[in-house]
Formats: structure tokens, sequence, C-alpha cells
């Protein structure tokens, strides 16, 4: 059931009786990791209370297409594109003939018109209105666009017939809810990626630090997430924006970003993309240092070594699976060969920042990858996203299967 975890589930509460076990629904898609946002229709409301289903799914409940307030907030179209899933649940005969027409007057089915996201119905309603040809013929036409039909069940109703018409219970919904996702590659893991460079202060004005842009590392985050990780990004100074469903960290110097790594712990994988300074000054000026005019042209700095943040992670108890970064501008896989076992590593990654295509900065990569058996897989030049795609494809065949 880990397809469900993280994954952004619109529950739509029609205007049934059965509408009573939204609640426990709500309930059991928390439990498995997926958010839930709740719209309901003005019939819904009559069966359970907003307020409810509020303080299950901790959020808001949407209820009018036209409340300014909540167009302000999440407006319908940026809720439609928000969802990866609109279940709604129960489905009535009702709001059925509404979805078959593309009738939008109000916010429940305007979003099911304006989502890419799959859409599923848990029909709900009395034996003989599910019979009905009409309904029958609702429920061809929605199949045949593409909507998924979850039920009906056949059992007692509310009203004491016996038929086919049954909403199905949550945990059966919930089931059917997560068939509708394919089951990713790293579904379920913690991946914690490092990126960007450090910066490490001489004085209030000055400081020491490298040409990483981030680039690769923001990247890998993002190519993570879609691989159906949960994802922590510790970035030093950088310029980018925050891929989507990343939870992102922001830091400086080095030992910021250990500290970092080690409150995130722990996690499945580590990929450790930062360009992170090997040194520091050794004091660091209260007031900015200014030229002295008995020392000549020159300016002495005592550095000392900074912590090793890839080293200190993959030697911990509870180390994860551990992929570093060796940007060599020489002698590139007998330098990262190194440094995989220096660091006990799984795998290294090496790229030649020398070549100005495909070192920092550029908008492409590419990369060698050496394993701990020093056997070399090797991925041609291509942008960074795709090459962030291909790593993590090439990580997630080396975990172990669940």
């Amino acid at each position: 059931m880990q397809r469900l975890y993280r994954k952004r589930i619109i529950l739509g509460v029609g205007g049934g009786i059965a509408a009573y076990k939204s609640a426990e629904l709500v309930r059991r898609l928390k439990d498995q990791g997926a958010e839930v946002r709740v719209v309901m229709t003005q019939g819904g409301r009559e069966f359970i209370t907003p307020l409810t289903l509020q303080a299950l799914s901790g959020h808001p409940v949407h209820l009018d297409l036209l409340d300014p307030a909540a167009e302000a907030a999440m407006g319908h179209i940026e809720l439609a594109r928000w969802a990866d899933l609109v279940l709604i649940a129960p489905a009535t005969a009702d709001l059925m003939a509404r979805l078959a027409q593309g009738v939008a007057n109000d916010l429940l089915t305007t979003l099911v018109l304006a989502t890419d996201a799959p859409v599923a119905l848990a029909p709900a309603m009395n034996q003989a209105m599910w019979r009905d040809p009409a309904t029958l013929a609702n429920v061809e036409l929605l199949r045949s666009r593409g909507l998924k039909m979850f039920g009906p069940a056949s059992g007692s109703q509310a009203c004491g017939d016996v038929g086919l018409g049954r909403m199905l219970e949550a945990d059966d919904l919930v089931h059917l809810a997560a068939d509708c996702f394919e089951h990713l590659a790293l579904t379920g893991k913690h991946v914690l990626i490092t990126a960007g460079p450090t910066q490490e202060n001489i004085d209030p004005v000055r400081y020491i630090t490298n040409h990483s842009s981030g680039k690769m590392g923001f990247a890998l985050a993002e190519a993570a997430v879609e691989a159906g990780a949960k994802v922590t990004l510790i970035s030093g100074p950088v310029h980018l924006a925050t891929p989507d469903r990343v939870t992102r960290i922001d830091v400086v110097s080095a030992r910021d970003m250990l500290a970092a790594c080690e409150a995130a712990m722990p996690c499945d994988i580590l990929i450790a993309a930062a360009a992170v300074a090997d040194y520091r000054p050794e004091v660091v000026a209260q007031h900015k240092l200014k030229k002295d005019p008995n020392s000549g042209d020159g300016l002495l700095l005592q550095m000392v070594r900074n912590p090793d943040i890839l080293a200190t992670l993959a030697q911990r108890d509870d180390r994860p699976f551990s992929v570093g970064f060796a940007a060599e501008t020489e002698n590139l896989l007998e330098y990262a060969s190194r440094k995989l076992k220096d660091k006990n590593l799984d795998l290294i990654v090496a790229n030649d920042v020398a070549n100005p295509s495909i070192g920092f900065n550029s908008e492409d990569n590419a990369i060698t990858i050496i394993d701990r058996g020093l056997q070399q897989s090797s991925f041609a030049q291509t942008s960074k996203g795709k090459i962030a795609r291909q790593l993590v494809s090439f990580i997630a065949a080396q975990q172990p299967k669940s």
C-alpha cells in the first residue's frame, strides 16, 4: 500500500447517506500516507459536517465554487492541478448524471472537468436507481471517457432494499485507489540529497566558495520524487526554486550542512551531490579585514580541514545506501575510484568538470558510475534532468527487493 504514500487525493463527497463512510475513508487514506483534501457538494453537507472532515483531513474543506476566500487560498483550477487522483465517494445517481453531461454547476463537477488526474467514482444509491437504464447509460459513458467505477457492492440499503448500489467499504476503496498508481521504484524510501556549494566565511564580508550551481542536486531531488520517494534536500546557497514535494533545508557552511544531514537521518539513500569546501579559515575575523600597508601585496590565511560529510554519514551504524560525486579536472576515474573506497560508498558518480559543457553551471552533464566492484556504467551527455532520472533509476535498481 506504499503506492499511496505522499499521493495527493481529492475526496469528493456527494449527497447520499453513504457520506457517513467518507470520514473513515479519509482516515484510511491518511493512514497510508496520502494527503487528502475534501470537496463537498451541497447535498453531502446535509449528511456529514465539513468540520468532521476538516478535523480528519487536517485541511479546510472546499465547499463552494464562487467562495472568494477559498479561491484566494487555493482556487479551483489550482486544486484541480494539485490532485493525483479525484475519488468521489459517495457518487450519487444525480452527480453521475451531471458528470456524464459535462455539467459544471458546483465546485466538484468543475474540478472533474478541469483536472488531468484520474477520476474514480464510488456509486451509492438505491438498487432500483442503479438498475435504471439512464444510470447504466451514464456509467458506460463515464467509463468510455476513462473514469473508473469502484463498485457498487450488493447488500442491504438504508431504505430497506437489498441489491446492487451499496457503496464499497473504506478499506476496499483504499485498495482500489492504490491500484490507480504504479508501484514506483523508490516508493516508501527516504532519500537525502545534498546540493550546491558551501560558503566558508573569512570575515563578515568575504567568504570562500566554489562554482557549483546546485542544478544537478536539484534535478536529482525532482527525479527522486518522481520515483515515489520522500526527499529531503539540503542545499548550500543557490538561486533555484524548490522542486515540488521536496523538503528543503538551506545551509551555508560545511559544518552547517553536516549538522542538517545528521538531523535529517535516518534515511534509506544518501546522494551527496554538494560541492563541499574541504577547508575553511581557522579564524573568522569579527570585522572586515583591511589592507595592511606593511604586509606587501599578500594576505595569509591559515586554513583547517572541514568535516567530511559523506564519509561521516557513510560510517554510521545506521548508514544509508551512500552515493557520492567526484567532480574532477584530471585522472577522473582513478580519483573517483579512490574516493569510493576511502569514504565507504556504494556508488560514486564521476564527472569531468574541466569540460565546460558538463561542468559547473552547465545545463548538461555526462557521468560514469562506479560501484563497489569497480564496475563502470557510463551515461552520455544530455540534460541534467535526464541524467538525474537515469541515475535515480540506476540507484533504485541496486536496492533490495521488498
